[in-house]
């Protein structure tokens, strides 16, 4: 017999899943400050191409942002139109995300809740289109920053606590997404950094964030996308700038450390250099060195360098080519790349001790 683990959290993809399976259910998306909520919006509306969708930001609201009553003289009545920014007048199908819903004014949850009824959900005096689907995003409440939902509202919703992406999880997101090598080195380093501050043992991390310290920046999937962007530009800023750009995005320690990968980076060979001579160019020595040359090939390589490269990663140590074979393999969009060239299908086949 199964043995039911109530009050477990889910990931983003098992939420998504969970709204289009039952896209007439309101789902409230639970978690703690920056783990890719808000970017669930992305994901629903590629999955549903001929719908709408609706950014609502709703603590930045006011009660005329939602809707405004039009006098008719003829009747002497009046009815409520909603913005236009909602698209429910278009009378076609809408993705509608209620940002940090539980951080909005009273009043303004209130005129929302119409919007979460199952039966004739509308807007105003609008009814929405049947095949529409409403989430809403907040906080939990122990992460201290202000969310709060009373019954009558959470009768209306079903809120699941959605899991901080694991180092893993967030390193196989980034190799797709443009995010810096060196970035993605530090976190296949410092898995810790993607801890959550409700499990065991890491009340005293350094990286993460914790309601109970006093904290300007943390370790973040969202805070790792903005250091990346600032990673790929230092070579147009000063040491003193950089420092402090990455300080000010994911606080001071795992800026410093970030920054030694930095320095490993920038003494590595180039890309281009990489394929041209494989066999001479330089390997990097240590693992921080090691793992960015990893990450950024499996961003970097195509079909054209797969089997240059792979001459080149023979020279590593045994390890780091098991690294770039696992994760590689496991990427949808490398699968391809890495079995059209047959010396990583004869790598695969003479070290499956490795992987």
């Amino acid at each position: 017999m199964t043995t039911i683990n109530f009050g477990k959290t889910v990931t983003l993809a098992q939420a998504a899943k969970l709204i289009l399976s039952t896209p007439q259910n309101r789902y409230l998306l639970q978690g703690e400050p920056g783990i890719g909520k808000s970017s669930l919006l992305k994901t629903l509306a590629a999955s549903l191409p001929n719908h709408e969708t609706a950014y609502i930001d709703v603590p930045n609201m006011d009660l005329g942002d939602i809707a405004m009553p039009v006098i008719n003289h003829d009747t002497k009545t009046t009815a409520y139109y909603p913005n236009a920014r909602f698209k429910v007048h278009l009378g076609k199908p809408v993705v509608t995300m209620l940002d940090e819903f539980t951080k909005g004014a009273e009043p303004i949850k209130n005129m929302l809740h119409p919007l979460l009824e199952v039966a004739n959900p509308r807007l105003g005096d609008i009814s929405v289109h049947p095949a529409s689907i409403v989430f809403l995003t907040g906080n939990l409440g122990s992460d201290g920053v202000g969310d709060s939902l009373k019954a009558h509202s959470r009768n209306r919703i079903i809120p699941l606590t959605v899991s901080k992406p694991t180092a893993e999880e967030w390193i196989n997101w980034a190799l797709n997404n443009g995010i810096a090598a060196e970035v993605i080195a530090w976190v296949q380093q410092f898995p810790h950094a993607m801890s959550s501050y409700t499990e065991d043992g890491q009340q005293d991390n350094p990286y993460i964030y914790n309601p109970k310290k006093v904290q300007t920046s943390f370790v973040s999937p969202r805070s790792l996308e903005r250091v990346s962007a600032i990673v790929k530009v230092r070579d147009q800023l000063d040491v003193d700038s950089l420092i402090a750009a990455m300080t000010g995005a994911v606080g001071e320690a795992a800026a410093r450390d970030m920054q030694a990968y930095i320095e490993f980076a920038d003494q590595l060979p180039t890309w281009e250099a990489v394929i041209a001579d494989p066999k001479t160019a330089k390997v990097p020595e240590g693992a921080g060195a090691s793992a960015i040359m990893v990450f950024g090939a499996i961003a970097k390589v195509d079909k054209a360098s797969m089997t240059k490269f792979m001459e080149y990663l023979e020279r590593f140590e045994p390890e780091w080519q098991a690294c770039f074979a696992i994760n590689i393999a496991k990427n949808p969009q490398k699968q391809a790349i890495a079995f059209s060239s047959g010396k990583f299908a004869d790598w695969v086949q003479a070290n499956e001790d490795l992987l």
